[in-house]
C-alpha cells in the first residue's frame, strides 16, 4: 500500500473530525479559503484558478472512450443527502458553502437530480457552481414522474421537458453528464438514447449515462448513443456490478460511477443499531439498515478499522481506495454534509492498495458475510439486477 502523504498514525473517523477542524482553521488563517459572497464572479473564478494551497484532491480519472472522454476528479461529490433521505437536512447557506469548499479542495465533479428535493437540490448545485461553471462538471438525471407516485417516466417528450427545467435550475447552458435515473420498461432504451443523442447534437447535453442498468440495456443504448458512464450502487457490501456489468463496461470503454461507496454511511462508522433511521430517513425501510442487521454488519467496520490501524487510514478511506485501486474506470460518489468527512474522503485518492491488500480485505469480509438486502421490494423492482 502506497500513500503519497506518508501517513503513519492510525486514524479513526472521530479522530479525523478533530484533525480536519484544525486543518480548516489553519487554512483560514493562511488565507487560502475564499469568500464567495462577492457578486463579482470573475474575481471568484480567478481566485479559484490561482489558489492551489488548499487543494486536497489532485488525482483525475477519465470516464468514457478516448474519442469523447469526460475527465474529472477521481472522487465526485454526491449532493442528494443535502435535501433527500437523511432526516433533518442542513440549511441552504451551509450546503452552498460545502459544495464550494469541495471545489476549492480539488473536486470538479458534482452529482444531483431533479427528484432530489425534488428540484431544490439542482437549484442548490446551480447556485453553488455558477461562479465556477467552466471549471466543473455537473451530472443530473431524468426518469421519474414527480407526482407523488414515484413512477418511472422516460418518454422522449418528458426527457426534453426535464432537461429544459434542469438547465434553468442549474443556471447553465449544458449538462455535462445526463443519466436515465432508472430504466423505464415502458419505453425502449433505444428511444431514450436517441432522444439524448439529439440533445447532445443541440449542445444541451455533453455526455449520456445510465443508472442501475443491466448489460443488455447498456449495449442497446450504447449502439444508439455512446454511453459515457453507468452509475450504480457499489461498495465492499454491494459488489453486484462486478458480476453483472463490469466486463461490458470495460469492453465498450464506459466509465462507472459508484454511488453509496460507504454503504450509505455504514462503512464510514457513522451508524450503529441505535441510530434513528425511522424519522424521515429512507434507510429505515431497507433490510440492511434494520437494527439487528446493522449490529451484525458492523463486524465489517471492525475489519476495516483493524486494517487501517497500521496504514493510517480510516474505514471510509479504505473503502474508497479499494475501488480506486482495483479498477481504473471507476469514480466513487460519496455524499456528505460535513466538511471534515469531505476532506477525509478526498484524501482517499492518495492511497493505493496492493493486490495482496485488496485480496486480504475481500477475503475477510467474505468470511463475515453481508446481512440484509440493500433495498426493499419496491426499490429493488426499479433496478435491473
Amino acid at each position: 500500500m502506497k500513500n503519497e502523504n506518508k501517513k503513519t498514525n492510525p486514524l479513526m473517523r472521530r479522530d479525523f473530525l478533530k484533525a480536519a477542524s484544525v486543518l480548516s482553521l489553519a487554512t483560514v488563517a493562511s488565507g487560502t479559503l475564499m469568500s464567495f459572497g462577492s457578486s463579482d464572479r470573475n474575481v471568484a473564478d480567478k481566485k479559484m484558478k490561482d489558489n492551489n494551497l488548499g487543494t486536497i484532491l489532485t488525482k483525475k480519472r477519465t470516464l468514457g472512450s478516448k474519442k469523447n472522454p469526460l475527465k474529472v476528479s477521481a472522487i465526485q461529490l454526491g449532493c442528494m443527502g443535502m435535501h433527500t433521505g437523511r432526516g433533518v437536512h442542513p440549511d441552504h447557506k451551509t450546503m452552498l458553502k460545502l459544495i464550494r469548499n469541495a471545489a476549492e479542495r480539488g473536486c470538479d465533479f458534482f452529482d444531483t437530480a431533479e427528484v432530489y428535493g425534488p428540484y431544490i437540490n439542482e437549484e442548490l448545485v446551480g447556485e453553488a457552481m455558477k461562479p465556477l461553471r467552466n471549471q466543473v462538471a455537473i451530472s443530473t438525471k431524468f426518469g421519474f414522474a414527480i407526482d407523488g407516485t414515484n413512477a418511472l417516466n422516460s418518454k422522449p417528450e418528458h426527457i426534453r421537458k426535464v432537461v429544459e427545467q434542469s438547465l434553468k435550475r442549474l443556471q447553465t447552458d449544458r449538462i455535462d453528464l445526463l443519466y436515465q435515473h432508472r430504466v423505464d420498461k415502458n419505453v425502449p432504451v433505444e428511444d431514450v438514447a436517441g432522444t439524448v443523442k439529439d440533445l447532445i447534437k443541440e449542445g444541451k447535453v455533453l455526455h449520456f449515462g445510465l443508472s442501475e442498468a443491466k448489460a443488455e440495456t447498456i449495449r442497446k443504448a450504447h449502439a444508439v448513443c455512446p454511453v459515457t458512464a453507468v452509475q450504480s450502487e457499489y461498495s465492499l457490501m454491494t459488489r453486484l456490478p462486478e458480476e453483472f456489468i463490469f466486463s461490458t463496461l470495460q469492453e465498450l470503454e464506459i466509465g462507472f460511477v459508484a454511488y453509496s461507496p460507504l454503504c450509505r454511511g455504514l462503512l464510514g462508522g457513522n451508524l450503529n443499531e441505535y441510530s434513528d433511521l425511522k424519522t424521515n430517513d429512507i434507510r429505515g425501510a431497507w433490510p440492511r439498515f434494520q437494527p439487528d442487521a446493522i449490529r451484525q454488519n458492523l463486524r465489517i467496520v471492525d475489519v476495516l478499522n483493524e486494517f487501517g490501524k497500521t496504514r493510517g487510514m480510516t474505514s471510509s478511506q479504505i473503502c474508497l481506495s479499494w475501488m480506486l485501486s482495483k479498477y481504473p474506470f471507476i469514480v466513487p460518489l460519496p455524499g456528505t454534509t460535513k466538511l471534515s468527512h469531505l476532506e477525509e474522503d478526498f484524501r482517499a485518492a492518495d492511497f493505493t492498495l496492493s493486490l495482496a491488500e485488496i485480496t486480504e480485505l475481500e477475503t475477510k469480509i467474505a468470511k463475515i458475510g453481508i446481512v440484509g438486502d440493500r433495498y426493499d421490494a419496491k426499490q429493488q423492482a426499479q433496478v435491473e439486477y
